[in-house]
């Protein structure tokens, strides 16, 4: 039997993909279980909502008729972008609905970039704008942090008249900081019709500040402006992956060219849909996230430790050892947090805000690793 040679892959595979590295997923839970010889596991590393999903939701999923798995789910999600349009007050076409933020990032990209392009967003942020322009074959900017926020006059002098797309994550992930209105409405003038702002509002519901703008509010103003946002956290449902964009219907009508439908599935949509019509699961959630914020800030401050994060479900700590290391050492003890390095803040962890018990667990087992690196 004749075997075949590998492909051609110096001829094949282009420059960009050779040179970027895939992300590795952690393993699953019950695999890291017997990996790290933990009977349980505390999962505070994805910034999940500890609620879970809405009642409405719940009751959504466990209606969901068996035998609709069979039956290909409405390609452009039409009856979620329905309500969509009616809970803001805009129109159904200026949303697009994705199988998480991932895909409609990358709705946006391919829509407006094309060789010789690049986008411009922070050096710590949610890496993924950076990773979709790279594997895509565009440049990717990325203007170092400024007091842990993101610095409006470097991104705009980083752009050139190639910039396509500015990416902006309010409130930012993972550090919990976010531009004000006025900053925000300052960036998009500066901007001007030149080039696309996306604002990443993926954690937008957990803040509370007066001075947080709403980019849905600005839509009509600037019609280059583009926001994302999630049912994964607020509304507990990141396993269904689920996520959305709006903008004008001139720019959502040219992102809609790029889109592939039948991407979301008919349970995310359903339990999309019912997510929208909760009362209460904003504030107690809310509610939830203050408590557990103070109680941590105060036990890390007591520690002698450094907190970032001030708006979003999760906080960074600096700790005095490797972040690495931190996280080997926590999993032994059944506690999973996201370590930072791979954001650029090396020895930082981030910690996923949960109920009152989980952060007691997380304070009392990250007290026992600092104790027996002579860090107490």
């Amino acid at each position: 039997m004749t075997t075949c040679a590998l492909p051609d892959f110096d001829r094949l595979v282009p420059p960009h993909i050779k040179c970027f590295e895939a992300y590795v997923p952690s393993k699953p839970d019950d695999v890291l279980m017997q990996y790290y010889g933990c009977s349980s596991l505390l999962r505070l590393n994805n910034n999940e909502n500890p609620l879970g999903p809405p009642g409405e939701s719940r009751q959504a999923i466990l209606d969901f008729p068996p035998n609709k798995a069979s039956v290909y789910p409405s390609g452009d999600a039409y009856h979620l972008r329905r309500k969509l349009a009616e809970r803001f007050g805009m129109g159904p076409d200026q949303f697009l609905v994705g199988n998480g933020a991932n895909e409609v990032i990358a709705f946006v990209i391919k829509a407006f970039c094309q060789e010789g392009d690049n986008i411009v967003t922070a050096d710590k942020t949610f890496a993924v704008y950076e990773w979709v322009a790279q594997f895509s074959g565009f440049e990717a900017r990325t203007v170092p942090l400024k007091d842990y926020g993101f610095n409006d006059e470097a991104m705009l002098a980083a752009a050139d008249e190639r910039t396509k797309i500015f990416f902006v994550c309010n409130p930012n992930n993972p550090t919990g900081t976010y531009w004000d209105r006025n900053k925000l409405l300052n960036f998009l003038n500066r901007v001007g019709n030149k080039s696309i702002v996306v604002v990443d509002e993926a954690y937008c519901e957990f803040v509370e500040k007066p001075d947080f703008p709403d980019a849905m509010e600005l839509l009509s103003q600037y019609p280059n402006l583009v926001t994302f946002r999630t049912f994964s956290k607020m509304f507990g449902l990141a396993s269904l992956r689920i996520g959305y964009l709006a903008g004008s219907p001139e720019v959502v009508d040219i992102i809609r060219r790029t889109c592939v439908v039948y991407s979301v599935n008919a349970l995310a949509q359903a339990a999309a849909l019912a997510a929208l019509e909760s009362k209460h699961h904003i504030e107690n959630t809310r509610a939830l996230v203050r408590e557990a914020k103070e109680y941590l800030n105060h036990e890390m401050n007591s520690l002698g430790l450094f907190t970032v994060g001030e708006e979003g479900c999760y906080l960074m700590v600096r700790l005095p050892m490797s972040d690495s290391l931190a996280y080997r050492k926590l999993m032994s003890q059944g506690v999973m947090i996201r370590t930072m390095t791979g954001f650029r803040f090396p020895n930082f962890i981030r910690v996923s805000v949960g109920e009152m018990p989980a952060m007691q667990r997380f304070v009392h087992c990250l007290k026992n690793i600092l104790r027996e690196s002579g860090h107490d």
